[in-house]
């Protein structure tokens, strides 16, 4: 694929449509454009086999704004068409288990489903997977990755435009974390608990991906605790680039965002992989720049690193303090269904169903806000300490 790799650096495209509603005429023009802006048509040819990976994350109808909504995958599917590839599929592992019955459910309720059968293209419903190597890895010289991903020619990832309260960022970086099976990704979390090597895993898997396109749907983002308890923040815009580094900088420009408190963006910049927003980058389509979103919500569980800004004798007391006082999840009771879907995606297994309700041991929580993130009813909220708040 054509990112940069290992230092080499280039001039990358980011384009940025303006997609002011879901109606399929106007999100299939906005693809269209995308594609043909991306010089697509020299990459693409008949007799590709193409998976084209939305993020589902979990079983969220697309008026809740969590996962990419069907009409932008069934533009990517129309423009891959217009370029002769037929031989097209849609998958993703989404949270939780990874099993036929769960995929199913998924593709019925987010629209998957509708867009395949008026496509005529595959929905993947088999759940096998197999080990790829990673080339120049840094924490993960393999991946088990599902089948779809290991067959296809091109990768198309379509994700959507979201805050996330442990990366700060859901991107086109993040949205390959569902390239891995079901419940190796609480296995991952577990491995990689800290931050910084856990967007170096997932810089690995970028690199083990090599996706060759990917479209950002940003016509509804989420802002707030995303990337499934925040709230719609009507932006209007997709979003597209070969390079998903250059793109994922990009939104974070658009969100207001530290680019150093995203850990795959400072992976990415450590290993040579990517520049800071405008270095090496050149912004198409309806726009020249990409500019700030004023007010745009970031995550209560971003990070504010004071022991960086105190003298080094009293470094290591306000780093164990900010640890102490640093964002937790909290089950409010009331709403709680005793569903077990929290438990089931803990990497550490701290969650456990006491008389119908979810209970966390904070003793052995490594705050990834993976329980947050896969409650099917939003009832887990990420608190912060009250004074480090104000």
């Amino acid at each position: 694929m054509s990112f940069a790799k290992g230092g080499e650096r280039k001039l990358e495209k980011v384009s940025v449509i303006e997609t002011p509603s879901y109606d399929q005429t106007v999100v299939n023009a906005a693809v269209a454009r995308h594609f043909q802006l991306h010089g697509m048509e020299e990459k693409l040819h008949p007799g590709m086999k193409v998976l084209v990976k939305p993020n589902l994350l979990l079983k969220r109808r697309p008026e809740e704004f969590t996962t990419t909504h069907p009409t932008v995958v069934e533009a990517v599917i129309e423009a891959l068409k217009g370029y002769g590839v037929t031989d097209i599929v849609i998958a993703d592992s989404p949270g939780g288990l990874y099993t036929r019955v769960q995929l199913a459910a998924i593709y019925r309720a987010s629209g998957m489903e509708d867009v395949a059968r008026r496509q005529g293209v595959a929905l993947n419903l088999e759940t096998g997977s197999g080990e790829v190597s990673a080339p120049g890895a840094r924490c993960c010289a393999r991946f088990t990755l599902i089948d779809p991903v290991r067959r296809a020619d091109m990768v198309v990832s379509v994700g959507k435009v979201k805050t996330h309260g442990m990366t700060g960022l859901s991107g086109g970086v993040k949205n390959l974390f569902g390239c891995i099976p079901g419940l190796m990704k609480p296995e991952l979390h577990c491995q990689f608990p800290e931050k910084g090597s856990f967007g170096h895993m997932l810089v690995d898997l970028c690199e083990c991906v090599r996706p060759g396109f990917t479209v950002m749907d940003g016509v509804e983002a989420m802002e707030g605790d995303g990337p499934s308890g925040g709230t719609m923040r009507r932006v209007g815009l997709t979003f597209a680039a070969e390079n998903p580094y250059a793109l994922d900088l990009g939104l974070c420009r658009l969100m207001g965002l530290d680019e150093s408190s995203v850990p795959t963006i400072a992976a990415a910049k450590e290993r040579g992989l990517s520049g800071g927003y405008g270095e090496g980058m050149e912004i198409v389509g309806d726009f020249t720049d990409i500019a700030p979103i004023p007010g745009y919500q970031k995550p209560r569980s971003a990070s504010v690193d004071f022991s960086a800004h105190v003298p080094r004798m009293f470094r290591r007391p306000v780093a164990w303090l900010e640890k102490k006082a640093s964002p937790k999840p909290v089950i409010r009771r009331q709403g709680c269904i005793g569903c077990g879907k929290c438990a089931e995606s803990c990497p550490q297994k701290t969650i456990a169903i006491v008389e119908k309700k979810a209970r966390i041991d904070y003793s052995r929580c490594i705050k990834c806000f993976c329980c947050h993130e896969m409650c099917p009813v939003k009832t887990i909220d990420i608190k912060r300490n009250l004074i480090l708040h104000r």
